[in-house]
């Protein structure tokens, strides 16, 4: 028999009522696997179990998406990467939503299991993977800045809540020097998001090319001179092209180099919070991650359409 272990963050949803446990139990064993549940204790444990695994042969996230990028940043720096795959629990699930997956966890178990291998690209900023986005400037901690019993109580609607009493944060203004493909400029911007996924902090499509075995990332960097401009922004991306918005520059690349003029605040990394020293950050793709993926995006999300591999 096949080994499955799930690494659930108990902090992120609930699976503790032990009907349920037992239904999930029972799914991974009609599909042949003997599964092990561990649960996580603290910030990074994640990554932690997941570096440690041995003899496991598919290990799934149960949690939100910063769980995920920590089950992720472990694999990459495994000898022998293990096959992951994702079971979402957190408040938006951008990940999980992009590759087609519900709210109901033994519906996805089911659509993991009958899926696809895949090969994903998976960013790095300063050797820190992250697997959506990264991005910096004014309330981008949102994020990871809400209160825990607030996303509790209210779910996704706490970021909303938390995002109206941080909205006193005055703009901060970079000036960045960046380098593409050799080629250097210079400009001032007050957000930089580094993306891979087309759903960016519950809003879907912010791109319509988006592919995650292409070997590129998005890169969208925005000179917002005030508030207002910010729901413009928000605006315009639903009805314009990303290059036809003023003050916008957008990316798609391998490569990025970004050089600040001094050291600027933290990075927001698929939720969380990256804390740094340094006043240049380098991004680029790993490649060493397999994902089992439900197939009912695989044709919108990736190059190789293949479902039978």
């Amino acid at each position: 028999m096949k080994k499955c272990v799930v690494i659930y963050n108990p902090n992120s949803g609930k699976l503790s009522n032990r009907g349920d446990i037992k239904k999930i139990y029972r799914l991974f064993e009609n599909y042949g696997y003997e599964t092990e549940i561990i649960y996580t204790e603290y910030r990074g444990h994640a990554k932690e179990i997941t570096k440690k695994l041995k003899d496991v042969d598919l290990l799934l996230c149960a949690g939100g998406d910063g769980t995920l990028n920590e089950v992720i940043s472990g694999n990459i720096e495994r000898k022998e990467p293990i096959l992951l795959g994702h079971l979402p629990l957190g408040s938006v699930n951008d990940v999980a939503h992009m590759y087609g997956m519900s709210n109901n966890t033994e519906k996805n178990i089911v659509m993991l299991l009958n899926g696809v291998e895949k090969n994903i690209d998976v960013c790095l900023i300063n050797n820190n993977p992250f697997v959506y986005v990264a991005c910096i400037g004014a309330f981008v901690d949102i994020s990871y800045s809400t209160p825990r019993k607030l996303k509790e109580k209210y779910g996704r609607f706490a970021y909303i809540l938390h995002g109206i009493s941080q909205l006193k944060q005055k703009l901060k203004f970079f000036n960045v020097k960046y380098t593409v493909d050799g080629k250097t400029y210079e400009k001032r911007f007050s957000f930089i998001f580094i993306t891979n996924s087309n759903r960016i902090g519950g809003v879907d499509n912010i791109y319509d090319d988006v592919k995650l075995d292409d070997n590129k990332f998005e890169v969208l960097m925005c000179n917002i001179k005030n508030k207002w401009d910010i729901f413009k922004a928000l605006y315009y991306l639903k009805r314009k092209e990303l290059d036809e918005i003023k003050g916008f520059t957008y990316l798609k690349t391998d490569n990025i180099k970004l050089e600040f003029d001094e050291i600027p605040p933290s990075w927001c990394i698929d939720g969380d919070e990256l804390t740094h020293n340094t006043k240049t950050f380098e991004i680029r793709i790993n490649k060493d991650n397999n994902m089992v993926l439900p197939t009912k995006n695989i044709s919108k999300l990736f190059e190789n359409k293949d479902v039978d591999e």
